[in-house]
């Protein structure tokens, strides 16, 4: 199964034109954040934050994953606590990049390179095989337009496009309704007290970071 992060990366590409929705800094933070909550759902880092996006992320387990980018998240943050701002930020680094490398090699976009103008090197992800993310929509749809509660996952996704502002532009329909379910999802008590922790720190980071660029 995709990870949270690949999971996320895919909404936020246009499928037909392969362009992220939201501008590169959210895009970045967001799937940043994701990887964080992957790693901490698998219990590779645990958060020590009390208020939001003022605690520290401590790994627990560095041992290798086999996968490249949670092996390499866990040997960019092993040693000592870290900021939770401090790691989005060093993760947000190439992790973007590698992720849709993933997505490429799972057959779910294709990488297509075209020049502006006959000039300017553009490269874009367009959607290659939809069927999993029409899945994705479907449980993102189920929760913020039709009131089902979601599980954990389906939850972080949501509560990570909430922080990103880019709900709206991944789920069509009534834009006030699915801007305030998602804002009630995010602030939520579905997950476990120990991922809840570190979703509202991770989340927290992003919504500043996101804030500050626009």
């Amino acid at each position: 199964m995709p990870s949270l992060a690949e999971d996320l990366l895919l909404l936020l590409l246009d499928d037909e034109s392969g362009r992220s929705v939201v501008n590169g800094t959210s895009r970045d933070q967001a799937v940043a954040g994701a990887v964080l909550l992957d790693l901490v759902r698998l219990g590779r880092i645990s958060s020590t934050a009390d208020d939001p996006g003022k605690g520290r992320l401590v790994v627990e387990d560095a041992s290798p994953t086999g996968d490249p980018v949670f092996d390499t998240a866990l040997s960019t943050l092993a040693g000592k606590p870290v900021r939770t701002d401090a790691a989005v930020q060093r993760l947000s680094r190439g992790c973007v990049r590698v992720v849709l490398d993933r997505l490429v090699a799972r057959g779910l976009v294709r990488q297509e390179r075209t020049r502006v103008l006959g000039l300017f090197p553009v490269t874009s992800w367009p959607a290659a095989d939809a069927t999993h993310e029409a899945e994705l929509r479907q449980r993102l749809d189920a929760v913020l337009l039709r009131d089902a509660e979601p599980d954990e996952r389906t939850g972080c996704l949501i509560a990570l496009l909430h922080a990103a502002t880019a709900v709206t532009k991944v789920v069509p329909g009534d834009r006030a309704r699915v801007r305030a379910r998602a804002k009630e999802i995010a602030q939520g008590n579905w997950a476990a007290a120990a991922v809840k922790k570190a979703i509202d720190s991770v989340t927290a980071v992003v919504v500043t970071v996101v804030t500050t660029a626009t």
